[in-house]
């Protein structure tokens, strides 16, 4: 499986798309009910090893950060082809992990559309007013397959970037793409931008 790296359309500055979704207990989460705090949205997936690889540090991240941002997983995966992303293993997944912010299923993939994801995982940091302040890497780790020399996952990239947001700074000026497995789309559902 080739390595994928994040599309970067989506413009620091740029206002957010919105996204009111199910997760896999079929609990309502939306974006809006964030109540004007910044937040964290990923686009992950069960079973890419790039996820399974930083799943603690996400975690870690989380417990270190969750009363300042909100966190919310995205799965925009086809299960049908992708039995292993189905909403009931999110909720195995998030379990297993300890992730105990909103995991939610995109089943129709409009989600990842409108917000131009093209891997998993894929980060977008926003600012209070859902302006977009990063999209790039969790950190410089990979899984070993991937991984040009071992690298311990810490988050780096994404605290800077988060900290910055609570320092009030400018947005990071250097913004490494974020890598791992393509989004499985659904046949003839590919957006123009993957491929």
């Amino acid at each position: 499986m080739a390595e994928t790296l994040s599309t970067r359309i989506l413009k620091i500055g740029d206002t957010v798309p919105g996204f009111s979704l199910r997760d896999g207990n079929g609990v309502m989460a939306d974006f809006e009910d964030r109540d004007d705090r910044p937040a964290l949205v990923m686009f992950v997936c069960n079973h890419c090893p790039f996820v399974v690889h930083l799943a603690e540090g996400i975690r870690q991240l989380a417990e270190d950060y969750g009363d300042e941002f909100v966190f919310f997983a995205i799965n925009s995966n086809d299960v049908e082809n992708y039995p292993a992303d189905a909403p009931d293993k999110m909720v195995e997944f998030a379990d297993e992990h300890g992730w105990e912010f909103p995991y939610l299923f995109d089943h129709d993939q409009a989600v990842a559309k409108s917000w131009a994801a093209a891997c998993t995982p894929d980060f977008f940091l926003t600012d209070e007013e859902g302006k977009l302040v990063y999209c790039g890497q969790f950190d410089d780790s990979r899984p070993a397959r991937w991984a040009k020399k071992e690298v311990d996952v810490t988050g780096d990239d994404i605290r800077r970037a988060m900290d910055a947001v609570l320092d009030g700074d400018d947005p990071l000026a250097k913004q490494l793409p974020s890598s791992g497995c393509n989004i499985k789309w659904k046949p003839g559902n590919e957006p123009q931008y993957f491929g």
